[in-house]
């Protein structure tokens, strides 16, 4: 159980500094929500499964559909 702990949270902090520095912000946003989706998986080994359905629920699910929506309606400068 340990280890797989571990492993967790070891995908959360790869998931993070994908988040973090990548120039892209769509590839942002669903490192974000894979994010969402690890700390979700993490609640529920620490035998708190609403949490972690609340975090999936609107962590994952909502926030990431609300960015998304941003990110496609405003307009992109791209570099030269």
């Amino acid at each position: 159980m340990v280890i797989l702990l571990y492993l967790v949270v070891l995908v959360l902090a790869i998931s993070a500094l994908c988040a973090i520095f990548t120039k892209d912000l769509l590839v942002s946003v669903v490192a974000l929500g894979v994010n969402s989706l690890i700390v979700s998986a993490l609640f529920f080994l620490m035998h708190a499964p609403d949490v972690a359905i609340t975090e999936a629920a609107i962590g994952a699910g909502l926030s990431t559909a609300i960015y998304v929506f941003a990110i496609r309606h405003t307009k992109r400068q791209e570099e030269k």
